[in-house]
């Protein structure tokens, strides 16, 4: 059993001894001038760059409805929608926005072990994300999701990290995530959106879903980015359940670690990674499968405790700077 932790003060939020974030008004995410701010709607550019811009973001929207199972263009997708990962169509601050998308590429893919293009890192998702197949992408589908994505992220600049930016890199518990207290977690506050088997909810058309699936076949696959725990996790926090925001979240932390560990220890179909991490000081720490460059085990790198494993990675790092040589 789990010591219960101590609560301490801090503003309006109350914040665990153990680095997790009581529920409440958060005092880490207030509002500052390098806080991303998307674009408002009224300023999408006239003409055909415009009409690009809101197909793209309509391709966002409702991707399964154009490629998905009864795609009207192309039948390529699961079903999920892309933002279903990247909520409000890429414009949520901590909910894995576009923020800084295109001005980060095109850069070197460490998964990938080369230099990607925003396209190639779209195929990416298509083929992970949405467990698909790859797209074209010198077709109208794909150039108009990028002009919505550059349109999107107009505003910030290679470098600088921006308030809200992608997902929260949250605090790792001093323990492993329980899947059994992430079930609880579940059962309590996302299974009326997303089913008791993880199922989602289709939209009245069963073109696309109103609420995803989170696993099984019409999930994100094992190789997608949501797959590793603490992106999961710190999508979570600020999102999840409907409702919740960055600065009014409805879990702790550990309740996020822990339902995001629930997640992922349910089945989902397999992405085949031989090819990636070919350099194996560039993989997270959290990526659940190996082989590794350390000797924790790959239930250590899914779940945690994960400062173990950074502090001997740091330690390892420190130690080839000190001794180029060996």
């Amino acid at each position: 059993m789990r010591k219960q932790p101590e609560l301490l003060k801090l503003g309006n939020s109350k914040v665990m001894a153990n680095g997790g974030s009581g529920v409440g008004t958060s005092t880490l995410h207030q509002i500052t001038s390098n806080t991303w701010r998307a674009p408002k709607d009224e300023t999408t550019p006239t003409g055909k760059e415009g009409e690009m811009i809101r197909y793209g973001r309509d391709l966002i929207t409702h991707t399964s409805k154009y490629l998905g199972p009864k795609g009207t263009i192309a039948k390529i997708t699961n079903g999920m929608n892309c933002q279903n990962c990247h909520l409000d169509a890429g414009t949520r601050l901590y909910g894995n926005n576009f923020s800084g998308f295109i001005n980060a590429y095109p850069k070197m893919s460490r998964r990938a072990g080369k230099i990607e293009s925003p396209a190639e890192r779209l195929v990416e998702c298509f083929e992970r994300s949405l467990n698909g197949k790859a797209p074209d992408t010198s077709g109208r589908e794909i150039q108009s999701i990028l002009a919505y994505m550059r349109w999107v992220g107009k505003d910030g600049k290679h470098g600088v990290n921006l308030i809200g930016a992608s997902t929260e890199k949250m605090p790792y518990l001093k323990f492993a995530a329980d899947t059994a207290k992430g079930n609880a977690v579940y059962s309590l506050k996302c299974q009326n959106c997303h089913g008791q088997n993880g199922e989602g909810v289709l939209s009245h058309d069963g073109t696309d879903y109103t609420y995803p699936p989170l696993w099984g076949n019409h999930s994100y696959n094992d190789g997608a980015g949501m797959y590793r725990l603490g992106s999961l996790a710190g999508f979570v926090k600020n999102n999840m359940p409907l409702g919740a925001t960055y600065q009014n979240p409805q879990l702790t932390n550990e309740e996020a670690w822990d339902v995001a560990a629930f997640i992922e220890s349910k089945p989902r179909a397999h992405q085949n990674q031989h090819s990636d991490w070919k350099d194996l000081n560039k993989k997270p720490i959290d990526f659940p499968f190996g082989p590794y460059p350390d000797s924790f085990s790959e239930k250590q790198h899914k779940y945690g405790p994960f400062a173990p494993i950074k502090a001997a990675h740091n330690g390892r790092s420190k130690s080839s700077v000190t001794n180029p040589q060996k």
